[in-house]
C-alpha cells in the first residue's frame, strides 16, 4: 500500500496526510485546514494557480 505525503501544521505540529488537509479551489489555489487546532491557511498558490 502506498503511503501518501504527510503535512505538518505549523500552528500545532499535527501531521495528516495531504488529503485530509487540503481542498482544491475551483481557482487552482489550496485551502489547509488542520483537524486537530483547526488553523486555516487559505489561498495558498499551486504551479497551476
Amino acid at each position: 500500500m502506498e503511503r501518501l505525503p504527510v503535512v505538518i501544521c505549523p500552528n500545532c505540529h499535527n501531521a495528516a496526510e495531504i488529503i485530509h488537509v487540503l481542498t482544491a479551489q475551483s481557482n487552482q489555489n489550496v485551502i489547509y485546514t488542520c483537524q486537530v487546532c483547526q488553523y486555516v491557511i487559505r489561498n495558498i498558490e499551486t504551479n497551476k494557480g
